[in-house]
């Protein structure tokens, strides 16, 4: 695989999250019903839609029109060594209408058979369609992807089954200069990245996607469809940056829309092992949260082959954003990188829209390649995530590019992203996303490889547990903080397999402290008021309390 088309696959995985709600039993234990291959299901939906006057054609899809389901089935990073009976749904239902959503709802209660929802195609764990331990259906709601722009007010609605690209692209059929904070990668759904954060290229600006939501429309437990009035100040907390997984299923968002220049600067250096690549990462920790505002340098290591020499080598790619012209860019870089060397060549000025293309390597490309909604790549993918609180030191740098070296070439990418600016602005419980002051960078482990079977998906995965293991002593502490977003299932799971439907606080707080920190207790007590049974769920939902303490706001 080459050098470009890995880092696009790269690029386009590194800010997955596909909407990952998650709907099963109240009640009972799933292993011991008979869900007639899915048929009992498609029969009471089938049921459920005549009553209301929904034809079933274009909305339900069974293993039995192949190529319908196969085709809604793929995924843009395939499940490493996956051994569980239930990789892929009984059926897949693409609804159109919130109604029909609350028949999937009803007949998922009435059967005891779970939901997985899904409305983007990144998923770095496969959550939103596979399952450990029961039987399912996938809620695909890829035709649920209205968005309605107010331009005066600055503010859309956008719902769920819309991705990235299709907000930019719907932006920048208004204006020129109204934009979105949120990711690079133009095929990530809007409903997992946004009620999990939402990093991206103007996050020091503009800080996060989640706290720019200022209101929402989601289906509860009971089939209910609620706005931020109705759901309250708590269950609108929790899902803007605790993810909608755990309190029911998030239909839209009302986000604010931003301004930015008619002009922005975007370049993209990189520097070898032997062009003293090494020091350069360790001066850029000590600028990179403390720059202008409007810029955002991150760094990507990667091992390549060198095109002069033939040899490995690891290379450091600072790959930048400023919201304004080169001229006003070059000074600070002057005065605060001049390691860097930088010189106006290197920068390039263009539209912020034009800059989207540029960061998801789809450059001099018609806007129109921002609405397909997969890439051209399907490839194995793990992913983990750090937050640095204080700069790497040399040694441990070296020894992060030994580990690169070890992999195989092209395959392994270390990205890390500054913080700093906006997200200082925010206090950790504003939002479930707690990761604002005292973090430098975020680290992003990806890596890729495209050959099947156990054995090559086990030698990947030691190398990734291996560094994971080494930066223990570089980053976070009590809790090692992780994003939401990257979500690894190394960190911890619930567990359903004995039929407890309401699974265990102790087993996800080992996971959740990392993901939320002190906000983890919050979202248990938000998950109890609003799903004391336990509906929606997964291997990494926020649980009840077992026996529902006396709630308080």
């Amino acid at each position: 695989m080459g050098s470009s088309n890995y880092n696009i696959i790269l690029i386009f995985l590194c800010f997955s999250n596909l909407l990952r709600f998650i709907a099963s039993s109240a009640s009972g234990d799933d292993h011991n019903i008979n869900y007639n291959e899915g048929g009992d299901f498609v029969e009471c939906l089938t049921v459920q839609l005549e009553s209301s006057n929904s034809a079933t054609d274009d909305l339900i899809y069974t293993p039995n029109n192949s190529s319908s389901y196969a085709s809604l089935l793929i995924a843009q990073n395939l499940r490493p060594g996956s051994t569980s009976p239930y990789d892929k749904p009984l059926i897949i239902f693409t609804p159109f209408y919130d109604y029909q959503i609350q028949s999937a709802i009803y007949c998922s209660k009435k059967l005891r058979i779970q939901i997985r929802v899904r409305s983007g195609g990144h998923d770095y764990e496969g959550l939103s369609h596979t399952s450990r331990d029961n039987p399912f259906v996938v809620v695909d709601m890829r035709n649920l992807r209205q968005i309605s722009i107010d331009a005066e007010q600055k503010t859309a609605w956008v719902q769920v089954g819309a991705t990235l690209g299709q907000l930019y692209h719907t932006l920048a059929q208004k204006s020129g200069t109204l934009a979105f904070t949120a990711g690079v990668c133009p095929t990530v759904g809007i409903g997992g990245h946004l009620s999990g954060g939402g990093y991206g290229m103007m996050s020091r600006r503009h800080s996060i996607s989640a706290d720019h939501i200022i209101d929402a429309r989601i289906m509860n437990v009971d089939g209910q469809m609620l706005d931020r009035r109705s759901m309250g100040e708590d269950l609108f907390w929790a899902i803007r940056g605790g993810g909608g997984t755990s309190f029911g299923i998030v239909i839209a968002f009302k986000v604010n829309l931003i301004t930015v220049p008619e002009t922005v600067t975007v370049f993209n250096v990189t520097k070898t092992y032997e062009q003293n690549a090494t020091q350069l990462v360790h001066r850029w920790q000590y600028i990179a949260d403390k720059v202008d505002d409007n810029l955002l340098m991150r760094v990507f290591l990667r091992s390549v082959r060198s095109l002069t020499t033939g040899k490995r080598t690891v290379i450091a790619s600072f790959t930048t954003l400023y919201l304004g012209g080169v001229e006003d860019l070059m000074p600070i870089m002057k005065e605060k990188f001049p390691e860097l060397g930088l010189v106006e060549k290197d920068c390039t000025e263009m539209s912020w829209i034009q800059s989207v293309l540029y960061f998801a390597y789809i450059p001099n490309q018609p806007l129109d390649v921002l609405l397909n909604r997969t890439t051209p790549f399907t490839v194995y993918f793990k992913g983990k995530s750090d937050f640095a609180t204080e700069p790497i030191p040399v040694d441990g740098l070296i020894g992060i590019f030994r580990f690169l070296r070890e992999e195989d070439e092209n395959m392994a990418e270390i990205q890390l992203s500054p913080y700093g600016g906006a997200l200082n602005s925010f206090s950790e419980s504003e939002t479930p996303f707690p990761h604002r002051t005292g973090n430098i960078f975020m680290i992003d482990y990806g890596l890729s490889w495209d050959s099947p079977g156990k054995e090559e998906a086990e030698k990947h995965l030691n190398w990734m547990r291996r560094i994971y293991g080494y930066m223990a002593a570089y980053v976070s502490k009590s809790p090692r903080a992780a994003y939401f977003n990257y979500r690894d299932l190394d960190l911890g799971v619930n567990d359903y397999s004995s039929g407890n439907t309401i699974g265990s606080y102790d087993e996800a707080k080992v996971w959740g402290m990392k993901y939320f920190k002190n906000n983890f207790e919050r979202l248990v007590r938000v998950k109890t008021k609003v799903d004391p049974s336990n509906f929606f769920r997964n291997e990494q939902s926020i649980p009840p309390f077992p026996l529902p303490p006396l709630y308080s706001s």
